[in-house]
């Protein structure tokens, strides 16, 4: 039978549940007690013979003769519901055997009792429906097998799997647990604009559309208000973060989305040396809490959170792999390397593009928990220097499995080598790297106000997809997908 036959099948059922009376979409509900509360009281229950009002969704339907059994699930588990002909009224058994289908939302009063195999179960004394499903789910035997139809429908995915009803739980306990961390220490959580008319605090392509009341265009921001929250150090706020989404206009893969979720926290008075025990803290945190374990697999890698984080240096790994000092090589050299490294470029390769694919490359066979510092000034336009070593960054970015996993720095606070910076890469902007920042001097202006000294990090839900050891669209709940033709 196809799908359109079913429905129309479905909805002469409509027709049956009109002519007897009975709502199909009710506004209200009498259930007073959920599925899982049901299952926890039940020996009280079915001792006292409570009368109580139940529903939920039915999973499968099965029976003969005056009997029927319904398998209802309300999300936070599933009850068996069993009508019998002799012991309700003769009109709703039947109603419920002519208009009732899988898929269906209903409800039911009634008594607890087990049966004859021992299954906890509802003894149905009146039922009603409370939502008449037209189109089938597909059989929990079978569910859904169609990679894109189950993110296209991913509300099946959810109804029919229980893995991946778990790992969205798991998603919502991982934000869940970095709040709490940051809370505890004192963090303010603060919402900061997603709509600039300027975007920066990372290098990305942003997407760009119209604000008609004011008529300007304006930018979806690619970071998670980093300037904005820099901004709230110079007023004075020592610590804040926030979880919120952004949006970067660029390629999608298996670690890379268009709009995903992000944290970001600054810290006055801080430096990345003191952010490197609090970002080891906050990532032990989130797993324990999350998972109850240190230990992850998560593709060719084990990490294990709880070990010693070592600190690998940017300049020394290039040197050993590729015989080139991102400090002292030509923007030739850098190029020439990359590409006998088989890197393919765009239309106009610079230093800082080429240097950073054979980072890359190295990036790829470290397993970690690690940190890798000492990168150079020109990769990171926002971060303060080494005190002894004017060209690189005091910087620190996590390495899992490969990957970047959040990255953090001691802010630059000088607002003429902020400026000089933000110059350096407007050059590259107008030179075609349309992902080099751009000169802010609005942010330039709030510096020169007086930013107290800071730690700043930022992490995205790639960690999370990480260890779910699943691509970054799959731990999504609704990824992004091009519309059915």
């Amino acid at each position: 039978m196809s799908e359109q036959d079913i429905r129309d099948e479905r909805l002469k059922k409509l027709e049956v549940l009109k002519a007897a009376g009975m709502e199909a979409y009710p506004t209200d509900s009498h259930r007073d007690m959920n599925n899982a509360a049901v299952v926890a009281q039940f020996d009280e229950l079915e001792k006292s013979q409570q009368k109580i009002h139940i529903g939920g969704r039915i999973m499968s339907l099965r029976g003969q003769g005056g009997i029927m059994f319904a398998d209802v699930f309300d999300g936070t588990g599933r009850l068996q519901f069993v009508l019998q002909q002799a012991e309700m009224d003769e009109s709703l058994f039947t109603l419920f055997s002519n208009a009732v289908d899988i898929g269906d939302f209903i409800e039911a009063s009634g008594t607890t009792f087990k049966t004859k195999r021992g299954e906890r179960s509802l003894k149905v004394q009146k039922w009603r429906m409370l939502a008449k499903a037209l189109l089938p789910i597909p059989t929990e035997h079978f569910g859904l097998k169609d990679e894109e139809l189950i993110l296209r429908q991913r509300y099946l995915d959810i109804l029919l799997n229980e893995e991946v009803r778990k790992m969205f739980v798991r998603r919502a306990k991982f934000w869940q647990s970095a709040r709490d961390f940051y809370l505890a220490r004192g963090f303010l959580e603060v919402e900061t604009p997603v709509l600039e008319t300027m975007p920066g605090g990372a290098d990305a392509r942003p997407f760009k559309t119209h604000h008609h009341a004011l008529d300007i265009d304006v930018y979806l921001r690619i970071s998670c208000g980093e300037l904005w929250q820099k901004k709230l150090l110079v007023a004075g706020f020592p610590k804040v973060f926030e979880i919120g989404r952004i949006f970067r206009n660029e390629g999608q893969s298996r670690e890379h989305l268009q709009d995903y979720t992000q944290l970001e926290s600054y810290e006055a008075y801080a430096d990345a040396n003191v952010g490197m025990e609090f970002v080891r803290e906050l990532y032990r945190h989130i797993a324990k809490e999350t998972y109850g374990k240190y230990t992850f697999e998560i593709g060719e890698h084990t990490v294990d959170l709880a070990e010693d984080w070592q600190t690998i240096d940017f300049c020394a790994v290039l040197k050993e792999r590729f015989g080139i000092d991102p400090l002292s090589c030509t923007e030739e050299e850098a190029i020439q390397a990359a590409k006998e490294a088989g890197v393919q470029f765009g239309e106009s390769p610079n230093k800082s593009r080429a240097v950073d694919h054979l980072w890359k490359l190295i990036r790829k066979t470290i397993g970690g928990p690690a940190f890798l510092t000492g990168v150079p000034v020109y990769l990171e336009p926002l971060a303060k220097r080494v005190a002894d070593n004017e060209n690189v960054v005091d910087r620190i970015q996590v390495i899992l499995a490969g990957s970047e996993m959040g990255k953090g720095y001691s802010e630059l606070n000088d607002p003429q080598d902020q400026r000089a910076r933000f110059e350096e890469q407007q050059k590259l902007r107008d030179a075609g790297d349309d992902e080099a920042q751009r000169l802010d001097l609005e942010y330039v202006r709030a510096l020169e106000y007086g930013m107290p000294p800071a730690f700043g990090f930022g992490v995205s839900e790639r960690l999370f997809s990480f260890l779910e050891n699943r691509p970054a669209h799959e731990a999504q709940i609704f990824p992004l997908l091009r519309p059915k033709v």
